[in-house]
């Protein structure tokens, strides 16, 4: 897992709001707390091409299922799971946001951990 999370003030903003409004498990908070002390804000146009945002398309292996999945990271009210549009508050996208290719990341989600591994990344043109 990748050492260097990068996220946008706006993203960032928005997971630090949901940790307050108590919308995640008390396992996950405490991750998502974790992984925002090591994170590195930037602006929308310095992010790397290789990192987990919003409005890029990520294909995702899910190696607790082995399945793939490519989905559109969106925000939470441009949702449509039904058009692979997932939101960046859903467990894949709360899970992977700021992390880069090749990373892997465990993730505790309802149906038990969840390991995703980021195999790609690239902008919605």
């Amino acid at each position: 897992m990748s050492a260097n999370i990068i996220l946008t003030t706006g993203v960032y903003d928005l997971i630090k709001d949901q940790i307050k409004r108590k919308k995640f498990t008390k396992e996950q908070e405490e991750i998502l707390l974790e992984k925002l002390k090591i994170t590195q804000q930037v602006l929308r146009r310095e992010l790397p091409t290789d990192v987990v945002a919003l409005e890029r398309k990520i294909h995702v292996k899910d190696h607790s299922t082995s399945e793939e999945m490519n989905f559109l990271l969106v925000g939470p009210k441009a949702a449509k799971v039904s058009k692979n549009k997932f939101s960046v508050l859903s467990d894949v996208g709360v899970a992977t946001v700021g992390y880069k290719i090749g990373d892997v990341i465990q993730w505790p989600t309802e149906k038990g951990t969840k390991q995703y591994e980021i195999l790609h990344v690239e902008p919605n043109v």
